[in-house]
């Protein structure tokens, strides 16, 4: 653009047209409006004085784009303020309403015959606003993001922290979290079988928001989190809650909970969670929450020692009849009910009866004998244990179809 004498008066009345810029923008947009006259004076000022300044640099130089130089020196600034907490919103309309009060000034200026030289300027004006809009929002994504991460990182060095036992105080201030006086240690294992998860992020988000805590890590393996101990995070609760985990991961899952009277007491809480979610997840039990005292014998068969062993060697004369392991892991889920187990299993009340005959000659273990069902029902979590039990029979298969199916309703 030649440098005509509206684009001479635009340059020599920057300061003039920036406090012009910056009233305005404080008597239209109320996040402005609140802010105290000493802020405005040093911030927004400044920064109107840049843009115009800017603006008038292109109108003498006759450009429409910024050059390389001039972006990044828009985003740096864009970035400084979104730091500071100004919203996108707010720094958009604030450009906007700049444009605005600049082509106003310059057609209260114009003269009769310089009606090409104010359509030249407003042509510069939309080409500048066009230019900085996406450099603006970049920065702003750009420094969201930022934020984001650096929540994130904190997020996690404070959980480890808390699992640690190590001092978290100074973690939670720069987290932006309030320590709770006690938690609850929840830990969910998937088992041998990685979960899936098609939107990783969002499945995050979805577990924290069921949750209620931002002290959540995850992995494709399990969650762990901690929550406050309150009655929002206790009985059915917390059994709904991981209702609400499980429709976030896609399936029903099996947690363990275990609670920490106070800080110190997290680790071994956590610790306490752990063992138990892997239990259960060895075991094959289905969905829930559990607690230590709900697998308190299966606990103590985990330990190490030879007796884990010789207790599962009991059920060797079994072979991979997975037609009789999946009638014992019937007979011990039903409480050592027949009837129930017979239905469980779909099969006569005399197939089962018959099976439990079998599975006593060939182990010398009666089920109809109160100590023999006791070890036959500790044999067998000692096998599941050490991994040496047929998984896959038709009974095992049929209630997993079943337990999966009722968790997509």
């Amino acid at each position: 653009m030649a440098e005509s004498r509206l684009v001479r008066w635009f340059v020599g009345n920057v300061p003039r047209l920036a406090r012009r810029v910056t009233e305005e923008c404080r008597r239209e947009i109320p996040y402005y409006a609140a802010l105290p006259r000493t802020t405005i004076s040093a911030t927004l000022l400044p920064g109107a004085e840049a843009v115009v300044a800017l603006v008038a640099r292109q109108f003498r130089d006759g450009r429409t784009v910024l050059t390389a130089e001039e972006r990044v020196r828009v985003v740096e600034v864009s970035t400084r303020r979104a730091d500071e907490g100004l919203p996108l919103e707010v720094a958009l309309i604030a450009y906007q309403i700049g444009m605005e009060v600049l082509w106003r000034e310059v057609r209260a200026e114009a003269r009769p015959g310089e009606a090409e030289e104010q359509a030249a300027i407003a042509e510069h004006l939309f080409g500048f606003l066009r230019a900085v809009v996406p450099a603006v929002a970049a920065a702003h994504a750009q420094a969201q993001q930022e934020r984001h991460n650096e929540r994130r990182d904190a997020l996690q060095m404070l959980h480890g922290a808390l699992l640690a036992g190590e001092p978290a105080d100074a973690l939670a201030v720069r987290a932006g979290v309030e320590l709770a006086d006690a938690y609850r240690a929840v830990v969910l294992r998937f088992g041998a079988a990685e979960v899936a998860v098609t939107r990783p992020i969002r499945a995050f988000q979805d577990v924290q928001a069921a949750l209620g805590t931002p002290l959540v890590t995850m992995n494709p393996r399990g969650v762990s989190a901690l929550l406050p101990m309150t009655e929002a995070t206790a009985g059915d609760a917390l059994t709904r809650m991981m209702v609400e985990v499980g429709r976030a991961l896609g399936r029903p899952v099996a947690a363990a909970v275990a609670d920490a009277a106070d800080r110190d007491g997290i680790p071994a809480a956590a610790n306490e969670a752990m063992e138990v979610a892997e239990l259960v997840a060895r075991l094959g039990h289905p969905p829930g929450l559990y607690t230590l005292d709900d697998v308190l014998l299966e606990y103590q068969l985990a330990r190490p020692g030879q007796g884990l062993a010789r207790l599962a060697a009991r059920l060797d004369g079994l072979g991979d009849r997975v037609d009789l392991f999946d009638t014992l892991r019937a007979f011990v889920r039903q409480g050592h009910n027949r009837r129930l187990a017979a239905q469980d299993l779909h099969v006569h009340r005399n197939t089962l009866d018959y099976r439990l005959r079998v599975i006593a000659q060939r182990t010398g273990l009666d089920a109809a004998e109160p100590r023999d069902a006791h070890l036959l029902t500790a044999a067998l979590n000692a096998r599941d244990l050490l991994g040496g039990s047929p998984w896959q029979g038709e009974e095992h298969r049929r209630l997993g179809n079943r337990t999966n199916a009722s968790g997509d309703d």
